[in-house]
């Protein structure tokens, strides 16, 4: 998995922009839970180029995890994946429904 690290709002702009040409992928992980370090290895495991992804580190960048939340209007969970296409959230799933067969079909 190549991620790209989202730690402001200008890479967040530029994420959107982005998502007009190519889905975006967001995955909001905490570093200091298991579950999340389970879902970020599955995702890690993955080979894309469908789509880009993108790397939260949530508990250093909790601010634009909110700001995310609130701009894409889906409720903040830990891990999350957020799926950006044309500038809106077209998939979320959080804990240990995430997986990248389900976040490829969404783009499908």
């Amino acid at each position: 998995m190549n991620w790209k690290t989202l730690s402001n709002e200008t890479e967040l702009l530029h994420l959107v922009s982005l998502s007009f040409n190519k889905p975006q992928l967001i995955f909001k992980h905490s570093t200091t839970c298991s579950i999340s370090s389970i879902a970020k290895s599955r995702l890690d495991r993955a080979t894309v180029d469908t789509l880009d992804c993108w790397y939260l580190d949530l508990l250093s960048y909790r601010l634009l995890s909110n700001s995310i939340a609130e701009k894409f209007s889906v409720h903040h969970e830990s891990p999350q994946v957020l799926l950006i296409q044309n500038g809106e959230c077209i998939y979320d799933e959080s804990h240990s429904s995430i997986y990248m067969d389900d976040i490829l079909d969404a783009v499908n």
